[in-house]
């Protein structure tokens, strides 16, 4: 019996498709489109590097993905959410030694391609990617039946910024006596997600709304705070809460922190799961998106800029000296992470 290709499963022309509607339906120009030679629809992205200004200018790449949150969004057949997830997990990693975001790249699979989801996802992507300051330059869009089961998919980002090395950010500019600052997270972010199905399982109706809230975008407002000066290293606090924090700090630095007002969904998880809350922090970002290591003298003037720009900061603690020979680590100051969250 003859077969061909789409009766395999795989549509060419709708993947065609999907390419015509994306390059058409961009009505702005993109972030760096100067910079732009050639873009979505070829086989591979031209973009000019011109880095004018900079001392010794270095490309800076991150990839990821969204982990299971693409269960619960296939589940609810919503797209949108967790393709700023996408882009904002790649993002906000990049920024985190000061660099500049220039180009993004999405790869998105799946077994049958349905042109509304996907149309509806890489609107998304195009839409943070914007606000991240960022070119949507090319990616990948897979049909792989037997692969993916019904409504079920994966994507995964590529970023690519610039910074100049002698400004860049990290463990060699912390020091002792710098200030800790937070800017929240809009919730759960994209981690920890094979938990939180298991949790809120029994009644997802009604916490779907709350677990597909999107990452937060952080590159808007880190920007603006670059231009106060002060910002020694940052943190994405990610998979793995708090223990994210010390890969920015040297040997012996310890990064002491405060008790903050933990959000009421984190609270709800602790409830049901019934992990300490030293598990929590070292599990779930408990309502904390991004931590800054500052000069001191600057943190009032970086708090009032983050609020000004929608970010309600504050103050999340300060960097130690410990022992020298000693891994860097975190604490909650007078807490042990045993017994009820003491805010």
């Amino acid at each position: 019996m003859a077969i061909d290709y789409k009766q395999s499963g795989v549509d060419v022309a709708a993947g065609d498709d999907l390419v015509d509607w994306l390059r058409a339906s961009q009505n702005t120009p993109m972030p760096h489109q100067d910079k732009i030679v050639s873009g979505i629809g070829g086989f591979a992205a031209l973009f000019r590097a011109d880095f004018s200004g900079m001392k010794e200018p270095c490309l800076v790449s991150c990839t990821d993905g969204v982990g299971t949150k693409v269960k619960l969004a296939a589940d609810q057949g919503r797209y949108h959410s967790v393709a700023q997830d996408m882009v904002a997990m790649c993002v906000n990693d990049l920024i985190c030694c000061g660099a500049d975001p220039l180009f993004f790249l999405d790869y998105y699979a799946t077994g049958k391609l349905d042109l509304r989801a996907a149309k509806e996802f890489l609107a998304g992507v195009r839409q943070a990617c914007v606000e991240s300051h960022c070119a949507l330059i090319g990616g990948e869009t897979a049909e792989m039946p037997g692969v993916y089961a019904g409504k079920d998919f994966d994507c995964a980002g590529f970023s690519v910024g610039v910074v100049d090395r002698v400004e860049a950010w990290g463990a060699h500019r912390v020091n002792s006596g710098d200030k800790l600052i937070a800017l929240p997270s809009s919730g759960f972010h994209s981690n920890g997600y094979s938990l939180l199905r298991k949790v809120f399982e029994s009644d997802m109706a009604k916490w779907v709304d709350t677990l597909l809230v999107p990452t937060r975008l952080y590159v808007d407002v880190v920007k603006s705070l670059k231009s106060i000066g002060g910002i020694h290293a940052a943190a994405h606090i990610t998979g793995g809460g708090m223990e994210n924090i010390p890969r920015v700090l040297s040997k012996g630095q310890i990064a002491v922190l405060k008790p903050w007002a933990m959000p009421e969904p984190f609270k709800e998880v602790q409830r049901r799961c019934g992990m300490s809350w030293k598990q929590m922090l070292e599990t779930l970002n408990c309502g904390i998106g991004l931590v800054l290591a500052v000069d001191g003298a600057k943190s009032d003037a970086l708090i009032a800029r983050a609020k000004e720009k929608g970010h309600d900061a504050f103050l999340l603690g300060e960097i130690l000296q410990g022992d020298q020979n000693a891994e860097a680590s975190w604490q909650i100051d007078n807490y042990s992470g045993e017994g009820p969250w003491p805010v």
